[in-house]
Parts: structure tokens; sequence; C-alpha cells
């Protein structure tokens, strides 16, 4: 299992985290992601085994952000 927190600077409301937690949270391998608006951060524990880190990256930006870390 491993554990990343990315920076989403673009992030500042509900509607953010709502979209973000839903696109991220489909992923099969990820077991939680959180969205942090006061930080701008997406924090996502996944089986690495299951889903490559490049794929939370995209399906974060497919939401419409730009993704760092």
């Amino acid at each position: 299992m491993s554990e990343v927190l990315l920076q989403a600077p673009e992030i500042h409301c509900d509607q953010c985290k709502t979209s973000i937690e839903g696109a991220v949270g489909i992923i099969d391998g990820v077991q939680s992601v959180e969205v942090g608006i006061a930080d701008a951060t997406v924090r996502v524990a996944y089986d690495d085994a299951r889903v490559e880190l490049a794929s939370i990256k995209k399906a974060i930006e497919a939401q419409g952000y730009a993704v760092f870390g």
C-alpha cells in the first residue's frame, strides 16, 4: 500500500472536493482519497500493484485541475 500527498492549487470549494474524490475514489486499487480545501491537497492511499500514480493524476486532471507531486 502506498500513500501520496498531491498539490492541486485550483481546489477552492466543496464542488472541487466532491469532483476529485468521486473521480479518484472509483479507481480500482484506490483505498481512500481525501481532498483538503484549505491547503489544496489530495491525499490518496492506493495499492501500487493495482493502480499507477499516473492514473490517479490523470483522473484529477480530467476533472479540470492541475496536479503536482
